[in-house]
């Protein structure tokens, strides 16, 4: 049936040359009779090759630059927009038919009297899930990717300790969701402040199904089945190369796909074959120096296309000089010095799990308050810390400034302080250090905690304190309490009950600088970069909301903590 099917493949009637590298469009079939729009570049002289694949919902005929990059360095390059993008035909559906619609594509590539045979697929983001959903669909042909901060299960991309990236989903499906003549979306500022959840998608301006779907279904249950691919990873025999970057919402799920696949994959020689590039990146700033307020340095600064290529080299083309240069499994940048490391694995080996202890008099309350960070555990009872968590007054994901509206909220790295002076924020801070503190792996507190709400959320960030007062935040997570035991089966907090609870803050790797300071900070939200809590446990299709009075304890058998992985 498919023999049948690739000789539809039509070309666009104008093919354009740049000296030898020509482009070829054409409208390549799916199974269903859908065609893709495609671009081929290839040198007309080279009359076979491997193949560099990118199917990408953002416009195909932007990666020109690229293609001729690819081209120059004995490739041929495919481009191809997605199903329901650009020039493509059918309907958008996010990612839903991205695994066939892979299949189908690289076995039109391997069936062109111009591919060699073997094709590598590369692209970060939507364009990095795409290689994971065509890869687990095992066609011929696929040697090698290069999946660039993204998923393997679209749950965990969206959802973190419960709570859902609401900015990040929203914005998305608002400029990629097709609206009515005519129709603008509303201050956003406002609109992601809408509940109940369900109606964020009318108050933005229009309807929106896949929003309403992703804001309506917290658990992962049977709704997102169809896009985990987590499982079907070991069972891939194929070399991966992982980068993305601490302050990418991405970074637990590209760390994760790595350490699925050189600890986890069934064949040994591809569990030798795994590499992971781990920066101080966000989403958008990959391979630079500058990320959010702060500036890594020159060391930060990565060629990722050249890593791609060497990468492509070794095990895609099979060239020798390749192959020969040998390349660590994991190379991840800390923090603070701003220096690469090699390692073996991650988390890398050498590091130790060390408990750093809240510590206050109940008065740890913003960052002029009694709170303090030390490695010494409480050895009897302390004062609880208390804070109100009220929805209709958030505490933002970071400081508002003319600048930088609510809606805009960023992922990376900036000051805190106007944040830590939030009564609603609960700050513990350690003396200055006396000689420079490293650590590298995933970073974790555990925290002792009650509310007299059926629900609420504990947002946590690592936050290193420059002498000038600046807080730079460092690592961050959430937990939102009615899933402390189990994503699928929510339970109510009891009034008063203390719980023991573990908030994942991810991968992360600094040193903290002598005569600067170790912080931690507590809060009720991280909006909107997540949703906020309406403290009620209701669920995402009811309004109503609840002021929560959360408290964290510290005393010898309630000692809430941050744990750190420090260089021994």
């Amino acid at each position: 049936m498919k023999a049948t099917i690739f000789v539809l493949v039509t070309l666009a009637l104008c093919h354009t040359a740049f000296g030898d590298i020509k482009t070829e469009t054409v409208s390549v079939p799916m199974r269903d009779g859908i065609k893709l729009a495609t671009d081929v570049y290839r040198d007309e002289n080279v009359k076979q090759a491997p193949v560099i694949l990118m199917r990408t919902p953002y416009d195909r005929t932007k990666q020109k630059g690229l293609g001729e990059r690819w081209v120059k360095a004995g490739y041929i390059f495919v481009a191809q927009d997605c199903r329901g993008t650009r020039e493509s035909e059918g309907v958008i559906a996010p990612y839903n038919n991205e695994g066939q619609d892979g299949f189908d594509t690289i076995e039109w590539i391997t069936r062109q009297s111009w591919c060699s045979g073997r094709v590598g697929m590369t692209g970060g983001s939507y364009v990095g899930a795409v290689q994971w959903q065509a890869a687990v669909e095992h066609p011929p042909g696929l040697v090698a990717i290069a999946p660039q901060a993204t998923w393997s299960s679209f749950y965990r991309n969206l959802y973190l300790g419960g709570a859902v990236r609401l900015s990040l989903i929203s914005g998305w499906l608002a400029g990629n969701t097709p609206k009515p003549e005519g129709a603008k979306p509303a201050d956003m500022n406002e609109a992601l402040l809408r509940l109940p959840l369900s109606d964020v998608d009318e108050a933005i301006g229009w309807s929106m199904p896949w929003l309403d779907a992703y804001l309506t279904h917290p658990e992962p249950n049977g709704f997102w089945t169809r896009l985990d691919l987590t499982d079907e990873l070991p069972s891939l025999k194929m070399p991966a190369l992982h980068v993305v970057g601490y302050y990418d919402y991405f970074s637990r799920e590209s760390v994760g796909n790595f350490m699925i696949m050189q600890k986890q994959a069934h064949d040994p020689k591809t569990r030798g074959h795994q590499r992971l590039i781990l920066g101080p990146w966000d989403h958008g700033t990959v391979g630079k120096s500058t990320v959010g307020e702060v500036d890594f340095g020159p060391e930060a600064i990565v060629d990722t296309y050249a890593i791609q290529l060497d990468w492509f080299d070794r095990h895609l083309k099979q060239d020798p000089a390749a192959i020969a240069k040998p390349i660590p499994p994991v190379r991840y940048f800390s923090m603070g010095d701003n220096v690469w490391h090699d390692a073996q694995t991650w988390p890398p080996e050498g590091f130790v799990a060390t408990s750093f202890y809240l510590r206050s008099d109940k008065k740890a309350n913003t960052r002029n308050g009694s709170g303090k960070l030390n490695r010494q555990s409480p050895t009897g009872e302390e004062p609880v810390d208390t804070f109100l968590a009220d929805p209709a007054k958030p505490v933002p994901a970071c400081p508002v400034t003319e600048t930088r509206p609510v809606k805009a909220a960023v992922w990376g790295p900036v000051d805190q302080s106007a944040l830590e002076d939030r009564d609603d924020v609960l700050v513990y801070t350690s003396d200055v250090l006396t000689e420079p503190l490293s650590f590298a792996g995933n970073v974790e507190a555990k925290l002792f905690v009650s509310a007299d709400t059926p629900d609420a959320d504990w947002a946590v960030k690592l936050v290193d304190v420059r002498p000038d007062g600046y807080a730079q935040n460092i690592a961050t997570g959430i937990l939102r309490g009615r899933y402390r035991d189990s994503l699928l089966q929510p339970s109510p907090l009891e009034l008063g009950k203390i719980y023991e609870i573990t908030v994942d803050l991810g991968p992360c790797a600094a040193t903290i600088a002598k005569g600067h300071r170790l912080r931690v900070d507590i809060c009720g939200s991280l909006f909107p970069l997540y949703d906020r809590n309406s403290n009620t446990a209701k669920g995402p299709f009811d309004a109503s909301t609840l002021i929560s009075t959360e408290s964290v304890y510290h005393s010898s058998f309630k000692a809430s903590r941050i744990v750190l992985p420090i260089e021994q």
